[in-house]
């Protein structure tokens, strides 16, 4: 890991259990970082920070942050600008950190984050403290809840925006809530647009499970989460991404998002109607993401261990052909049930997201630049909204 002393030039902005700011570095650069609040205080202009620089230094990371490791003490020397770990070290490290909030150790007892410098207790969803401990005692059915499961985490806001819009067509209420993973970024602080979603009281509520943290309800797994969003939000919808940040290889299996199909194997097994929000565009210059993402089509060949129902656009002229021909090259009828369906005009997109202040892109590509990744989302949404329309009570 790779670390250095900054010092905080400018606050950018703060939201619940976050700052983004920039920091001054020891080369006299400004570069942006992420503060979380969670556990420590909001930090103040000039004051000075550890930084783990790791990421931005080997070109990674979503959104080119470093991250906040630590707080100094303001009467730190400034000789010891740019010293890294190692120099610190010779110092006692916890008078490094300064003012972190107190934590309440009977609160809860499950550890994420376990086993290294940030590990931190949650009150998870099923241990003996929690209120609904009783629930998780005995066996529970999700009773064929509609799951929307996604692979990348800008499917959340435009799959929300979908919802809402078919909510208000119809003149009725959906409950929808968001279960994010542990594939990409771990504190769900981080993403802008869960703390958007949740301002406008879009969501009954979120899960963290694994080791993501800073949902509404903390679980331990992926069974459990899924049963949160039943049982204790009381969802009709629930949908699951990872947070930022998903992880590619450029390899048949080595990648995040892969957990799609365990989350799908999960739905069933506990009694839920998985559908998978396929990865589609014909604007990403990647060979193994045109049409159909491979990613998708791994999942649906090999992952899936039970015959789901596939929801896919019926895109016009060769776009479509392309598509059928994936589809069938792949063999997914012999394994799943395939429908097609007509995706909705740009202008129904447009008008959905009308509300939604924040851009909501893919690999920096928007509605217009990328219509079939929308389309893709849309049809996987409104078979979701149909079948809950049909087993509603």
């Amino acid at each position: 890991m790779l670390w250095e002393i900054a010092a905080v030039s400018q606050i950018l902005a703060s939201r619940d259990g976050l700052q983004e700011l920039n920091v001054l570095m020891r080369d006299g650069s400004v570069s942006k970082a992420i503060h979380y609040t969670d556990e420590y205080p909001e930090l103040a202009v000039n004051d000075q920070v550890l930084l783990n620089t790791t990421a931005i230094s080997l070109k990674l990371g979503t959104g080119g942050y470093h991250i906040v490791h630590a707080i100094l003490p303001r009467n730190v020397e400034e000789a010891c600008w740019g010293y890294t770990l190692p120099a610190l070290e010779q110092a006692s490290y916890e008078h490094l950190i300064s003012g972190t909030k107190p934590i309440d150790r009977d609160h809860g007892h499950i550890m994420k984050l376990r086993y290294t410098s940030l590990q931190r207790p949650m009150l998870a969803v099923e241990e003996p403290a929690s209120p609904y401990h009783q629930v998780y005692l005995n066996k529970q059915s999700l009773q064929g809840m509609a799951v929307l499961i996604g692979e990348l985490h800008s499917m959340l806001p435009a799959a929300v925006c979908r919802l809402l819009q078919l909510s208000r067509e119809y003149g009725i209420t959906c409950r929808i809530a968001y279960v994010m993973s542990d594939g990409g970024a771990l504190p769900m602080a981080f993403s802008r647009h869960t703390a958007e979603l949740r301002k406008l009281n879009w969501l009954v509520g979120t899960v963290t499970y694994g080791q993501a943290y800073g949902g509404d309800v903390e679980a331990v797994n992926k069974y459990t989460a899924l049963l949160a969003a039943k049982h204790v939000l009381q969802a009709d919808i629930v949908i699951v991404t990872m947070g930022p940040g998903n992880v590619g290889t450029g390899t048949r299996l080595g990648f995040s998002g892969l957990e799609t199909g365990e989350l799908m194997n999960a739905s069933v097994a506990l009694g839920g109607f998985p559908w998978l929000i396929p990865r589609i565009s014909f604007t990403d210059s990647r060979p193994r993401h045109h049409g159909i993402s491979h990613h998708t089509l791994t999942v649906l060949q090999e992952i899936t261990a039970t015959r789901c129902k596939v929801v896919l656009p019926n895109l016009p002229q060769e776009q479509g052909a392309y598509l059928r021909q994936q589809a069938e090259q792949a063999l997914l009828v012999n394994k799943h049930e395939l429908e097609w369906r007509t995706p909705i005009s740009t202008t129904l997109w447009e008008a959905s997201m009308d509300s939604y202040s924040l851009p909501v892109l893919t690999m920096g590509r928007g509605l217009s630049d990328d219509p079939t990744y929308f389309a893709g989302i849309g049809t996987a949404v409104e078979a979701a909204w149909d079948y809950w329309l049909e087993t509603r009570n």
